[in-house]
């Protein structure tokens, strides 16, 4: 499934929030997903308007994709990198996620 897209797990993810300035998550699930809560600071962009924002997403960030289940994101980091982002896909999605979220 994974298109040879780096995956990083939610506790890494986590991890580099705290200590990189250069890493931004970004939320590719819909809107009434977000609404049950999602990672701070993320951007949130579903997947099927991606390709109408990129020009909100910097090439000089390292983007984690992240969705419900790794699914979605996936498709999304492979559709970025192939537009000349620098992204990885978090892996289990937000099933996985552990730490804290805002709604």
């Amino acid at each position: 499934m994974n298109n040879n897209i780096d995956e990083i797990q939610p506790n890494k993810v986590e991890e580099l929030l705290k200590n990189n300035g250069d890493v931004a998550v970004l939320d590719v699930r819909e809107d009434e997903e977000v609404a049950t809560g999602m990672i701070e600071a993320s951007i949130h962009i579903p997947l099927a308007n991606i390709p109408y924002n990129m020009d909100k997403l910097s090439k000089d960030k390292h983007y984690i994709a992240v969705c419900r289940s790794g699914s979605r994101s996936n498709m999304a980091a492979a559709y970025l990198r192939e537009h000349g982002f620098k992204v990885t896909n978090m892996a289990g999605g937000m099933l996985e996620w552990d730490g804290e979220i805002i709604i």
